[in-house]
């Protein structure tokens, strides 16, 4: 049986990867359009890649260098750090991927409207596939890989721990894709939005907005790279603290119990591939065409941890264990849908006090979001609590817990896809009305764009469940590792440590949006001077320096993503040293909690303020360009930097804070103070 789940683990995400090479294939063969059109996506195309390669040269400064200090920390785990320097590597090629064909995928999506709109959602939903599928795929791959080549196994089982390395280093590269492209992406979306609907009064996506290519450009480097390497290391961070307490009970299950974890991603990627050539061109509604995909996934996903329940682990309880966790994933994703979906009551209600000016309207989206933190915790609560007693309760009740996180991450490559979806749509809007083809496509890729914006909303609230799930998985492997049997509040230590936690999303949100604010800054200082100093630019008839606001917004965020990353990295090891594991652990739950509170707050207000802009733009409430809109706008830039930002990149602040704590335990319980 071992020999067999072995081969299915190398198999599918093999599968996984022929198929990514075939979307790569079938995109790149479809036609560009005019060479108008051509143009502007080159413009995208460079963008995106400039970016890129000057944020892979920080990384790779930063995951030398830490590499160097877990060999010298850690000696003789070489494989830590070599562990570190692959997620890092890993991570990186993944969402190159992915938003490499996300930017090749823009254009043709655009043309492929002007002809056939059910080709075009089909082009944008494979164009998406390619990073879902690789970052599950690649996850399997290398903690296989990892596995044979640290020599773990029933004989070797304390050698899973070095596998810590890898899940460590795909969360720094995280941090660094999620804020540093939420900063650019930030950066140029309010600037381009003060200056050229307030002010200007010129439309979305106008050629003569200065910012508008580095706006495009960061629909990619903030949702796609951004939200991709967010999942990416929620899912080897997942699977990795799941092996690790699968040790637990190998009594119960045998070494597959190990293995389990990584049996259930198999299944998702067969899933995810499923699902996406579910879709055709023909369906007329491309929302209902998503669905039926997702359901395909969900389906395909159920039957095999049916399987694997029965027929390998002979437990069905850990089959309704993972069910719950899929069908926590549903809730979760439509608590925040009703909270940021167009149309509904809180995007009314802040359009309707957009009326009364931007004040109010702030005023009013940030009371939703702060209401929508109830719903989403009091469901993840009752995950937790159901987990454990369908599991049976005790220590084998932990295990149902470690199944239903498996389950909620089970849709992440369809999901994934989905969300590159979004910024696909929204990049093949803007090329059309750069290129003057409105009329040719018509209301087809408006639509697509308004799909784009409900799953790219789905995408967050999902993330905010994978992040919190695994976040309590990650809590329990810290608390198994340390050798902890409890946590003692009476402690001094211990309550310094809750205080320090619970204040870490604080100081981490304030580094990120002040970024963003300064990013805005420059920004709209640029693009007043061009449309001031370049004759003839708000006419149509000269040409704007687009390179100058790409440069603005890249130099931006790398320089302002330092910092928080740093903070994140160091306030962990200090506190373990300096005040030991249990008080680490009080600040490891400090930080889960107000961060998780945090992140939901910031999101859901965020995605509400954007929704209600776009429900006066449809012509509610007076429509474009009154007091009204100009108020809204107001409100969505002020939530730009919390729901694409901050709020994003606290989940990778909470699985980062204890991967840290869990990798160097080691050295806390030798050299701490107390």
């Amino acid at each position: 049986m071992l020999e067999i789940v072995l081969i299915a683990l190398i198999a599918a995400p093999t599968l996984g990867m022929l198929v990514v090479a075939y979307l790569i294939w079938s995109i790149k063969r479809e036609s560009i359009g005019t060479s108008r059109m051509e143009e502007i996506a080159s413009y995208i195309q460079e963008g995106s890649n400039a970016f890129l390669k000057r944020e892979l040269k920080t990384i790779l400064y930063f995951a030398i260098v830490s590499t160097v200090v877990l060999l010298l920390c850690l000696w003789p785990s070489w494989e830590i750090g070599f562990g570190f320097l692959l997620g890092a590597f890993i991570s990186f090629l993944a969402i190159t991927l992915g938003m490499s064909t996300a930017v090749k995928a823009n254009v043709r999506t655009a043309n492929a409207a002007r002809t056939l709109p059910g080709k075009a959602v089909k082009m944008a939903f494979r164009g998406g596939g390619v990073i879902g599928l690789s970052i599950m795929s690649l996850n399997v791959i290398c903690i296989i890989a990892l596995y044979y080549l640290f020599g773990v196994g029933p004989k070797n089982p304390e050698a899973l721990r070095l596998l810590l390395g890898f899940g460590l280093g795909t969360d720094v590269t995280a941090l660094f894709a999620q804020l540093g492209g939420g900063i650019y992406t930030k950066g140029a979306d309010v600037g381009a939005d003060l200056v050229g609907k307030v002010e200007a009064k010129i439309p979305e996506d106008d050629p003569r907005n200065p910012a508008v290519i580095a706006d495009l450009v960061g629909d990619n480097v903030g949702d796609c790279a951004g939200r991709g390497a967010d999942l990416f290391s929620s899912g080897s961070d997942n699977l990795i603290a799941a092996m690790i307490l699968g040790l637990m009970f190998t009594s119960k299950y045998g070494w597959v119990a190990v293995l389990f974890p990584l049996l259930t991603r198999a299944i998702d990627i067969i899933g995810t591939i499923v699902g996406l050539f579910v879709l055709r061109e023909k369906s007329k509604n491309p929302l209902t065409a998503l669905n039926l995909s997702f359901l395909t996934t969900g389906l395909i996903c159920l039957l095999g941890f049916y399987a694997i329940s029965t027929w390998v682990m002979n437990d069905l309880r850990l089959f309704f264990c993972l069910s719950l966790g899929l069908l926590t994933a549903i809730i979760v994703s439509l608590v925040t849908q009703y909270y940021t979906g167009a149309g509904r009551g809180p995007v009314k209600n802040i359009a309707d006090a957009s009326k009364r000016g931007a004040a109010i309207t702030v005023m009013t989206g940030f009371s939703y979001g702060l209401e929508s933190t109830a719903l989403l915790v009091i469901t993840v609560v009752v995950t937790a609590l159901a987990s454990y007693f369908l599991a049976g309760g005790g220590m084998i009740g932990l295990y149902g817990l470690v199944a239903t996180g498996m389950g909620i991450t089970a849709m992440k490559g369809i999901i994934m896809a989905s969300d590159t979806f979004g910024p696909i749509v929204d990049n093949a809007d803007g090329i059309v009305e750069m290129s003057g083809i409105s009329d040719e496509v018509g209301g087809s890729i408006e639509v697509l764009d308004a799909v784009g914006n409900v799953t790219k909303a789905i995408t967050k609230g999902y993330a905010m469940g994978c992040a919190l799930l695994t976040s309590l998985v990650l809590l329990f492997t810290y608390v198994y590792g340390a050798g902890l049997t409890s946590i003692d509040l009476t402690k001094v230590p211990v309550i310094a440590g809750v205080f320090i936690g619970g204040m870490l999303p604080f100081l981490f949100s304030a580094l990120a949006i002040r970024a963003v604010g300064k990013a805005s800054s420059q920004m709209v200082e640029e693009v007043r001077r061009q449309f001031k100093e370049i004759p003839g630019l708000l006419e149509g008839k000269a040409k704007p320096d687009y390179s100058t606001c790409v440069d603005i917004s890249t130099k931006n965020a790398l320089k302002e993503m330092v910092a928080p990353t740093f903070v994140s990295i160091i306030t962990p090891i200090v506190a373990g040293f300096a005040l030991g594991v249990e008080a680490l652990g009080g600040l490891l739950i400090a930080t889960t909690t107000t961060g998780a509170l945090l992140a939901i707050l910031m999101i859901n207000a965020g995605g509400a303020m954007d929704n209600a802009k776009k429900y006066i733009e449809a012509g509610h409430f007076g429509g474009k360009g009154t007091p009204t809109h100009a108020a809204a706008v107001i409100g969505d830039t002020y939530g730009d930097p919390l729901k694409d930002t901050a709020g994003p990149s606290l989940h990778i602040l909470i699985k980062l804070v204890n991967l840290v704590a869990l990798t160097f335990i080691p050295l806390f319980l030798l050299y701490s103070l107390l």
